[in-house]
């Protein structure tokens, strides 16, 4: 049976491959987009750059090489087997000679916003890339990011796990230890939804959170807000006794089979305390990510489900937009506000 890539891997999506801040300047960095491998690069004037990550000498990963710097401060990457250099264009200079090729191997199309690298892959792009990191940026401070992960799981199935709104109880329960998830609000707007919904935690003393000190950073009511822009971003708005935090979680189909993801983390603190608890939510956000991956791994993907439980909307919500992916040349128009607050 032949699979479908384009609606496997959505192919003219928008991802974000990274943050510059996970890029260290003229030191290359590989990654995977649609099956295919990349090299990128950030020199010193934070100008990215990215190729295939192949030598179309004898095959070497380029991503296994150095960077050199040119004396205008640009840099070219260097291949680990015959030290062959190329620049952003995929050029490079024969030994022998002083002039450069032709292009050997084509860039990646990249589309720079502020600190976020994007890309359609070279793919005709089908819906916009949505502006909401910038403006996250814009009024919170960026804490860091973390659990950069490859996971060997498809992306649909990732993604269902990720708007599956009742896997807290089971998948993340010693984390957040929630007793019930009271579910209030589902807004679909096509390719944009957003979900509302109550998350009391079990009670513990100031003696139990000190043996798990990663409870002090949870409140007893987790007032959840989740904005999704499918299929690449959920973000978590929280708020807890030292600010707020919006924690973006991305996603990437590094091929059929694998799919990437990572957190970037944004907060508005607002009291000394919080500046110190920096290290801890990284942390925190982290074993979320390694909790995930952790029951992606003991599932059978596209299993038969002949049972559905409540407040599964979010899980609907990207089977419609995987199902309708690719039949229209304009996003999906939907409009509608589902409220389940008993």
């Amino acid at each position: 049976m032949k699979i479908n890539s384009t609606t496997q891997m959505l192919q003219g999506a928008p991802w974000l491959l990274a943050h510059k801040s996970m890029l260290k300047t003229n030191k290359p960095h590989k990654i995977s987009l649609y099956g295919q491998d990349y090299v990128m690069w950030k020199d010193k004037q934070e100008s990215i750059q990215a190729l295939p990550n192949i030598c179309p000498h004898m095959g070497a990963m380029l991503s296994e090489g150095w960077c050199e710097v040119n004396s205008d401060g640009t840099s070219e990457v260097v291949c680990p087997f015959h030290a062959l250099k190329f620049d952003k264009d995929g050029c490079t200079v024969l030994p022998g000679t002083d002039k450069k090729t032709l292009p050997q191997i084509r860039p990646l199309k990249l589309i720079i916003r502020d600190d976020f690298i994007w890309s359609y892959g070279d793919y005709k792009p089908v819906i916009h890339i949505p502006d909401i990191l910038e403006k996250i940026a814009d009024n919170y401070e960026f804490i860091g990011h973390t659990a950069d992960t490859s996971i060997k799981t498809d992306l649909k199935s990732m993604l269902l796990n990720m708007h599956d709104y009742n896997h807290q109880n089971g998948t993340h329960r010693e984390l957040f230890e929630i007793t019930e998830v009271r579910f209030e609000k589902f807004t679909d707007n096509g390719h944009h939804s957003e979900a509302f919904y109550d998350a009391p935690t079990a009670p513990k003393t100031f003696w139990e959170k000190l043996k798990q000190p990663k409870q002090f950073l949870l409140p007893d009511l987790i007032k959840a807000h989740l904005e999704n822009y499918f299929p690449s971003l959920v973000i978590f708005h929280g708020d807890s006794f030292f600010g707020k935090i919006a924690q973006c979680h991305l996603f990437v189909p590094e091929s059929l089979t694998k799919t990437r993801t990572y957190i970037l983390l944004f907060a508005k603190i607002n009291n000394p305390l919080g500046k110190l608890l920096k290290k801890q939510f990284l942390e925190m956000s982290k074993t979320v990510v390694e909790q995930d991956a952790d029951i992606l791994n003991k599932i059978y993907p596209n299993s038969p489900q002949k049972i559905k439980l409540n407040n599964e909307v979010g899980m609907d919500w990207v089977k419609r937009n995987f199902d309708n992916w690719g039949e229209s040349k304009s996003e999906l128009k939907v409009n509608s506000e589902v409220n389940l607050k008993q």
